[in-house]
């Protein structure tokens, strides 16, 4: 029997474990996770008795492999959508409803005024007259928008937005990597937009199938499933065991792991690296020197998740929806806000007379911000809700996730760069990666991933046990 060792416990890594071993003739498979726990962003916890999400709170639904692999753990009837998902933008003094947009860029300038203002809405509307765009390469997606749109666009729709997916700049941001159907329609569109009407015109023929899915009591349920699925399928589960170094041996692959004085020495026929860029680029240093340059020119941001429960009866009024962005020019602390009681009605249900909401905080580039206290967190949290939505109530509970390096920024070129490090690690028998470093940070991505590497390592492992005597 062939034996697989993936590197890495998050989201990514549970998937391409459970995609080997769950085919025929499946191989020997042993997850080795660093931290003393799996689930990577996906964590859970409780607030005043109220189940919670820490990381990660939602899976895309129009990409089918999250719920697929949420239904194939034992999880489908737990499945839910979103109660609301009408977010605002904290713009000014208020919260605006978010125009119709393209990740942030507008689909019709008239539809966009509120927010950006009647002369900003101008320059949108003359975004035509300046030609087709004529892609060929990949450009930064906010500075781009601010060439043909405004510099008030990037900065109040398409800053927001893309910010509340990667936690950084968007005008450093990849559209190729972040906006791919953007990207493609620019090629050959008359206009920017001409795309986003075109793009928006397609998704509404999607009207009524939900983006978005959950688990009841959160989404972080589905590493528990997981890991118990796998046990049950004699996948074995070491946590607290960091890989340093990969060498390969005439047999196969030599994994170093644990502290440098004593070292545990794994061996493998094959391996799936499903960790963050840069301890996967330490690992593959001397396997494959190029895939080991290329990850680590890598960037992350790190964020703050603040998870704060306060009384349903001093819930205001005004505060609908399912929360509001907030764009980096209005120099405030926190990025977004969601309600999820109002989001989730799980939450809601599960929260009796308390209401839980969440705030994230940090951008690339901010991690002064994150060197604040938690109780400093929430009390700066509290202090812009009260100001955006006049939440005027004592915090009854409050919970700080911090997320150092949590999220891979994908940077101009990032696609081309994905593509060599695949192209590099190609040329090794029985090694793949993945992750939320690759093509795409979310659950859904994640899963697809893991999903692929675990077929390129199962074609592998197979003619290995085809060519056995």
């Amino acid at each position: 029997m062939s034996r697989v060792v993936v590197v890495g416990g998050g989201i990514s890594g549970l998937a391409a474990a459970h995609a080997l071993v769950s085919g025929p003739n499946p191989p020997r498979v042993t997850v080795l996770e660093g931290s003393s726990r799996l689930g990577g962003k996906l964590q859970g916890a409780e607030i005043e008795g109220v189940p919670v999400d820490l990381g990660a709170e939602s899976v895309l639904a129009r990409r089918p492999e999250g719920v697929k692999l949420i239904e194939a753990v034992g999880l489908g009837d737990a499945v839910v959508h979103p109660a609301t998902t009408s977010a605002g933008l904290w713009v000014g003094d208020g919260i605006r409803a978010i125009p119709p947009t393209v990740m942030g860029v507008p689909v019709e300038a008239a539809a966009a005024a509120e927010v950006l203002g009647a002369e900003a809405a101008a320059v949108v509307a003359r975004e035509g007259e300046l030609g087709a765009p004529g892609l060929t390469e990949d450009v930064a997606i906010g500075r781009f928008v601010a060439e043909r749109m405004g510099a008030a666009v990037t900065d109040k729709l398409v800053d927001p937005l893309l910010g509340g997916v990667y936690a950084g700049n968007a005008d450093d941001i990849s559209m190729a990597a972040a906006v791919p159907e953007l990207y493609a329609k620019l090629r050959t569109a008359p206009s920017l937009l001409a795309a986003t009407a075109e793009l928006r015109a397609a998704g509404q023929k999607r009207a009524g199938q939900p983006v978005f899915a959950g688990i009841v009591g959160g989404v972080n349920r589905l590493i528990t499933a997981l890991e118990h699925d796998l046990t049950a399928r004699g996948v074995t589960i070491q946590r607290g065991l960091a890989v340093r170094r990969i060498s390969r041996t005439p047999d196969g692959f030599v994994l170093e792991a644990g502290p440098v004085p004593a070292p545990t020495y794994l061996t493998a026929d094959a391996v799936i690296v499903a960790a963050p860029a840069a301890p996967a680029s330490r690992m593959l240093a001397g396997l494959v020197p190029s895939a080991s340059t290329e990850l680590a020119a890598i960037e992350y941001a790190s964020m703050a998740i603040v998870t704060l429960a306060v009384r349903k009866a001093d819930w205001p009024q005004s505060a609908t929806g399912s929360g509001f962005l907030v764009p980096s020019v209005e120099g405030r602390t926190i990025k977004a806000s969601t309600y999820s009681h109002a989001k989730w009605q799980w939450s809601n249900e599960a929260g009796g007379e308390l209401a839980v909401l969440r705030a994230s905080v940090g951008r690339l580039g901010e991690e002064y911000v994150l060197q604040r206290s938690d109780q400093e967190l929430v009390r700066l949290a509290a202090a812009d809700l009260r100001q955006a939505i006049g939440l005027n109530t004592p915090v009854v509970g409050s919970l700080v996730t911090r997320w150092g390096g949590g999220l891979p920024q994908y940077a101009v070129g990032h696609l081309d760069r994905v593509d060599r490090v695949e192209r590099a690690v190609g040329e090794i028998p029985g090694l793949a990666v993945c992750g939320a470093a690759y093509r795409g940070v979310g659950i859904a991505a994640c899963v697809a991933s893991g999903v692929k590497a675990a077929t390129r390592v199962r074609g592998f492992t197979d003619s290995l046990e085809t060519m056995a005597p």
